[in-house]
């Protein structure tokens, strides 16, 4: 397969399944579109494995492949390879230096999906949120370039933990109905929730505790947002664009969370297209995020 042919189906897989970073990578220039399209796509394979409606084994099993496709792209794809997302991840990665064991993160992450891991405490949920989003950040990073790549490292990972604790709370009430539970266990006690629901489908827990809970989170990923938009300032300006939008629409995302946080229980919240395409125009000029 050729590459040019390969990052297209990359770019196809982000406009269509990408909902809000897609946003994002579209201010790219192209050589970084591409890379970065391709991080995604391949990211969001392990994702889907993890996320399937599979059996545990073949799940488990699919993580396991995906990671032996990314020993094949660590070593060189063959001539033959016929897998767009591949071939484009073997590009990318020779072209950006990107740091592939980042992956591993990623799928160990996603292992913990699988086996309904639960978090006692935030400090686990923070490794977890490192493993899944943090991951994805560094390499992002090595896509976007910095001169001291170890020295921003760890404020990536702070971004990424932030968007994902924007995740957390958005889907709150689809992981719990799926059994799962990422809030740590200390911090449900410490509020008297337990997420459950009762045979009529309404909340167990009483609202105003579970207001009260979304509201400590919300506050806390807000400050994680702080750490982690200081990375913008050693971006470049298509990067820190890219990164300003992406992290923009999941901080509104979040806002709109932390001030109406009955209706996080009714449902997943999102933004319209336009409002989407509003933070990333004013991304594109220059503006706060």
């Amino acid at each position: 397969m050729r590459t040019e042919h390969a990052y297209l189906d990359c770019e196809r897989i982000t406009r269509s399944q990408a909902r809000n970073f897609s946003y994002g990578i579209r201010l790219l220039p192209a050589p970084k579109r591409h890379a970065l399209s391709a991080v995604y796509a391949f990211a969001r394979r392990i994702d889907d494995i993890g996320d399937g409606d599979l059996s545990r084994e073949v799940r488990l099993k699919g993580l396991e492949d995906a990671r032996t496709d990314l020993r094949a792209v660590e070593s060189g794809l063959g001539p033959g390879a016929d897998d767009a997302v591949l071939v484009a991840l073997s590009d990318a990665a020779h072209r950006f230096d990107l740091p592939l064991g980042a992956f591993d993160e990623l799928i160990d992450g996603c292992r913990a999906d699988v086996l309904g891991v639960e978090y006692a405490t935030f400090d686990a949920l923070r490794q977890y949120c490192r493993c899944v989003a943090g991951s994805v950040g560094r390499l992002s990073l090595a896509v976007f370039g910095t001169p001291d790549r170890a020295r921003d490292e760890p404020v990536a990972d702070d971004l990424g933990v932030a968007l994902q604790l924007t995740n957390i709370l958005r889907d709150v009430v689809e992981d719990r109905a799926r059994g799962r539970v990422y809030l740590p266990a200390d911090e449900l006690a410490h509020f008297g929730c337990t997420l459950d629901r009762r045979d009529d489908g309404t909340a167990a827990d009483d609202p105003a505790d579970l207001v009260a809970l979304l509201e400590f989170q919300a506050a806390r990923a807000l400050e994680w947002y702080e750490r982690g938009l200081r990375l913008l300032d050693v971006l470049d300006r298509r990067s820190r664009a890219c990164c300003a939008a992406m992290a923009g629409i999941y901080r509104r995302l979040l806002t709109r969370m932390a001030l109406r946080p009955s209706e996080v229980l009714r449902g997943r919240t999102s933004l319209p297209d336009w409002e989407k395409a509003l933070v990333a125009g004013v991304a594109l000029a220059g503006g706060a995020p």
